[in-house]
């Protein structure tokens, strides 16, 4: 069996990896010209998540290279403090830079896995046999299945679902890099910044924002959800922020590697396959959606004095509060009987 997978970011080698352990081949092929350096922490939260880095052997890599979560401490535009979030409240089990996370991922799959950088889909034809797949720049390949790993703007998504597009949640951000150590984060209605980083409420969608007034070195984007009654067609089907997208939700790479797992073991058990993917990853993922833009930035001074005081209950509460371990650990994960992995 050959599977084509579309994005090298987190999903698709986490996929590409369990696919090798079940003997299925796998390639990954990668619009950007080499890994995606840089980004934003991104954690890991609850048994299922760490279980699943357990089984591929790189939760000890993970540790090693993780980051120190800071509180999160909400100031005015006069530098007074007016909320703190302790990082032992916001933070999971364990946090790494999502640029890190790709790079260790790669590496662990890179001997095993066929990459192709700099290329990406432009078609595909299932012929209910396979599917026939079109590149950009490289030769047309035939596969047995195709999974689109390529994020919230996927282009696999927009080819077999093209009427399916992110919703907007009303907000936007952008990240940047900077020297120095301050992350506090000033607050204003509707508008949140801290050095390298901005989060404002807007009612302009995201077609109607121009490219331009993006500057080189900054990643900028809407706070989007992907919401689909089905992320599988024929042979084709999607994982990850491509099928279950929740921009800055704080689930998104646990639900990537967590989804990698179930899509590979059901794939190898045969049959139908993505029914049985999407019958047990689809409410996970669902439960795992949210959008942060309210209650990091209301857009009143009503709404900030309301989040102010309930930033300060959240940590008295923790059974209570935190929504997103239970999230995290909804899940009751399958038993795969996995091929050994030959010596490299």
């Amino acid at each position: 069996m050959d599977v084509l997978i579309s994005g090298a970011g987190i999903a698709g080698p986490a996929l590409a990896h369990w696919l090798t352990r079940f003997g299925i081949s796998a390639v990954v092929v990668e619009r950007a010209p080499s890994l995606r350096a840089g980004g934003q922490a991104v954690d890991f939260r609850g048994e299922a998540h760490l279980s699943v880095l357990r089984r591929m052997g790189v939760l000890d890599a993970v540790q090693a290279a993780r980051t120190s979560p800071r509180d999160m401490v909400f100031r005015d535009t006069a530098g007074r403090e007016r909320a703190r979030l302790p990082a032992s409240f916001t933070a999971g089990d364990v946090e790494i830079l999502r640029g890190d996370l790709s790079r260790l991922l790669y590496e662990h799959t890179a001997a095993d896995v066929e990459y192709v950088f700099g290329d990406w889909i432009t078609s595909l034809h299932d012929d209910g046999a396979g599917v026939d797949v079109t590149f950009a720049r490289g030769q047309s390949r035939r596969f047995d299945f195709v999974v689109g790993a390529d994020g919230m703007r996927s282009g696999v998504r927009r080819l077999v679902f093209p009427e399916y597009r992110p919703k907007f949640q009303g907000y936007y951000f952008a990240i940047w890099d900077v020297d120095g150590d301050d992350h506090d984060l000033t607050c204003s209605p509707g508008v949140l910044t801290a050095p390298g980083w901005l989060m404002y409420k807007s009612s302009v969608p995201p077609e109607l924002m121009p490219e331009e007034i993006v500057a080189p070195g900054v990643y900028f984007d809407s706070i989007s959800q992907v919401r689909m009654p089905a992320v599988s067609a024929g042979r084709v089907t999607l994982i990850g922020d491509a099928g279950y997208g929740s921009t800055l939700g704080g689930m998104g790479t646990g639900l990537a590697v967590v989804s990698a797992y179930v899509l590979a073991g059901e794939m190898a058990a045969g049959g139908d396959a993505f029914a049985r993917y999407e019958a047990l990853i689809g409410p996970y993922a669902r439960g795992c959606q949210g959008n942060p833009g309210p209650f990091l930035a209301p857009g009143t001074r009503l709404g900030m004095w309301v989040r102010d005081r309930m930033f300060g209950l959240l940590p008295k509460m923790p059974m209570v509060a935190r929504t997103d371990m239970r999230a995290a650990t909804a899940i009751k994960l399958p038993e795969y009987g996995a091929v050994p992995r030959a010596p490299r």
